[in-house]
């Protein structure tokens, strides 16, 4: 994997991270590897917030898109379990800093984007840097039933409900990661698939993203 400019400043900061991350309950080590492994400076654009990329905080990514904090991306991360060779749909590519974690897991990913630009960026983004992800631009409600089921479904944006689609499309024995709530506070909400087709809702308390919209943009 070619990690362009990811020098021992940057890995010595994401070492620290992960001990902040740690503390705030992170248990996973294959999520805490994987967000030490992925240089979050590189998929932040303007190169002055390059020294913040590492504090625990969401940074605008252009489209009136952020990238996650790496708490929210790590808390996520760890409820969805993700196997390697797990196939992934995520709606939401954004930064593909999400993606980029996702792909260090060993996971098979689509993710889908609705925003042209972000979709084209990223795109460009995730290949220079190694990672091997399929990109879709298209509408995430709609999910990607074509390459359904799927073992993991993530969402990283606020769903104003939780789309049908996608609990169809999710693997019997599998689960998705969806927040949910249509204000300025989401309800973040684990949706697991029993082998049997039965459908539990767990609630994982409060977060903040930016709304999941129908229209392409």
């Amino acid at each position: 994997m070619s990690l362009l400019n990811d020098d021992y400043r940057s890995k010595g900061a994401r070492r620290q991270l992960v001990q902040m991350l740690e503390g705030k309950g992170i248990s996973s080590k294959s999520v805490l590897q994987a967000i030490l492994d992925v240089p979050r400076h590189l998929f932040i654009d303007d190169s002055a917030l390059h020294m913040h990329a590492y504090e625990d905080k969401a940074f605008p990514i252009g489209c009136g898109q952020t990238i996650s904090q790496p708490y929210t991306v790590a808390f996520q991360t760890q409820l969805l379990d993700v196997r390697k060779g797990d196939k992934v749909l995520e709606i939401g590519t954004g930064s593909g800093y999400q993606t980029a974690v996702l792909c260090a897991l060993g996971a098979k990913v689509r993710s889908i984007e609705r925003h042209k630009p972000l979709y084209i960026q990223t795109k460009e983004r995730l290949m220079r840097l190694g990672y091997r992800a399929d990109l879709v631009y298209g509408d995430g409600f709609e999910g990607s039933p074509s390459f359904a089921p799927f073992d993991r479904i993530l969402v990283t944006c606020g769903a104003p409900f939780i789309p049908q689609s996608l609990i169809d499309q999710i693997k019997p024995g599998g689960c998705a990661v969806i927040p949910v709530g249509d204000g300025e506070v989401q309800r973040m909400c684990r949706i697991i698939k029993e082998v049997g087709g039965r459908i539990v809702r767990e609630d994982h308390g409060d977060f903040r993203f930016v709304p999941m919209l129908t229209a392409r943009q």
